[in-house]
């Protein structure tokens, strides 16, 4: 199917449905690809292990939630 025959298809749509069209299609430009998305964790992983490196303190998982529900008590 090409494009214009895709264009022509989704204008006889009713007003509802091409407006949710609209939002599928501009989410899909605001999600980053997986390849971004791999990168972006590559680049959190290698942020985070530079300031364990400077000597950042780490807390375990169980040691932050104790100290987030003390927060909220």
């Amino acid at each position: 199917m090409t494009t214009t025959a895709i264009e022509q298809s989704v204008l006889g749509l009713p007003k509802s449905e091409r407006a949710h069209l609209v939002h599928l299609l501009l989410d899909s430009l605001d999600a980053p690809s997986e390849p971004d998305i791999q990168d972006i964790w590559l680049n959190e992983a290698r942020r985070r292990a530079e300031d364990i490196d400077a000597g950042s303190q780490v807390v375990s998982s169980e040691q932050l939630e104790r100290q987030v529900q003390a927060l909220f008590k």
